[in-house]
């Protein structure tokens, strides 16, 4: 079974590896291209990165569900697989289609911005939705949870047709807020998913172990090819697959409490943009040095933050936070085990 596990996480990085270019180059010709907001002359580059990261993704799943079906024959639950991957991909598609660009324009505002022929705001919940359905058909996760500070709660049917759907919604917008800079979404994925895989095979739970680590595969891709300079930006498409990853993981494998502590960051910047009424960015102003300074008086963003500390390049800001995550998932990781 681990051996199996293994093939399918390489399976996921290789096929992710081998598509990325191709994914690049197709994004170049039908002018999906975004804007590097973080850099001198605002460069255009491909965007969308989500779609190279979902081929990885389903790669190594199904690869798992052949070796499962026709070789090993264990326990394991090939339809939570199935369904779990489906839902993943149904959120990464409506990410690309809110990714869709026309052009640029100049703003004084915000200065370069993209024109979008993406989804209206009030429609990318709406179709984000329907990808919990295939988790609640099969009554993924079990109805008990555990939650931080609390004792064991049993929703019963509540939780694959109250709670699954809840969640999918807020934890994919939620991965979309902490975003602007490069490497910054796909590091703090990376780390989020391999955590939730290492609990999860801890706990013996191999469904939400393949869909947590083939997830941090593909995004471990995506990373290189994101890491400043960017070659490649990641759009609402990754964004949006990074949380799709997380819930689905965290669903199928019962995980509440680790989840929860592990997505602490990403809760912590929805409260700081609730502060803007949501209007606020995460990017800082560009000095002459490099640096970035923190673009408002307040603080709306934990880059904003790690801004206020001292001028940092971009490179520093999405650094240190996707140290501060590691720390935090390590510490998760402790909790959970210890008490």
């Amino acid at each position: 079974m681990t051996l199996a596990l293994i093939i399918s996480v390489a399976a996921a990085f290789l096929v992710a590896l081998f598509f990325i270019r191709p994914v690049m180059r197709f994004l170049g010709k039908i002018g999906v291209l975004g804007i590097d907001q973080q850099k001198a002359g605002k460069p255009r580059i491909p965007t969308s990165g989500g779609i190279a990261a979902i081929t990885g993704i389903l790669a190594g799943v199904f690869f798992f569900i052949g070796l499962e079906t026709f070789f090993i024959r264990s326990n394991v639950n090939v339809l939570v697989l199935v369904a779990a991957a489906f839902s993943v991909f149904i959120i990464t598609m409506v990410g690309f289609f809110d990714d869709l660009v026309v052009d640029s324009i100049s703003r004084k505002d915000k200065g370069v911005e993209e024109y979008r022929i993406g989804l209206r705001q009030w429609q990318k919940p709406l179709l984000v939705l329907p990808a919990a359905i295939p988790l609640m058909a099969i009554s993924a996760g079990t109805s008990v949870m555990y939650l931080p500070f609390l004792k064991e709660i049993n929703l019963g049917i509540l939780y694959p047709l109250l709670l699954v759907p809840i969640g999918v919604l807020c934890v994919t917008n939620a991965t979309n807020m902490l975003a602007g800079m490069n490497g910054l979404e796909a590091g703090l994925g990376f780390v989020a998913t391999s955590s939730l895989g290492a609990y999860a095979l801890y706990l013996g739970r191999i469904e939400a172990s393949v869909i947590a680590f083939t997830g941090a595969a593909a995004l471990l891709v995506f990373l290189i090819w994101n890491w400043h300079p960017a070659k490649i930006l990641p759009g609402d498409s990754l964004t949006y697959l990074t949380g799709a990853v997380i819930i689905s993981a965290v669903v199928v494998g019962n995980m509440e409490k680790f989840g929860v502590m592990v997505f602490i960051l990403w809760i912590i910047e929805a409260v700081l943009k609730l502060t803007s009424k949501f209007k606020a960015r995460s990017l800082g102003e560009l000095q002459p040095d490099g640096t970035l300074k923190a673009p408002y008086k307040g603080v709306f963003s934990l880059t904003h933050i790690v801004m206020k500390v001292r001028p940092f390049t971009e490179k520093q800001v999405s650094l240190i936070l996707i140290l501060t995550q590691a720390i935090i998932s390590l510490a998760a990781f402790w909790v959970v085990v210890n008490f």
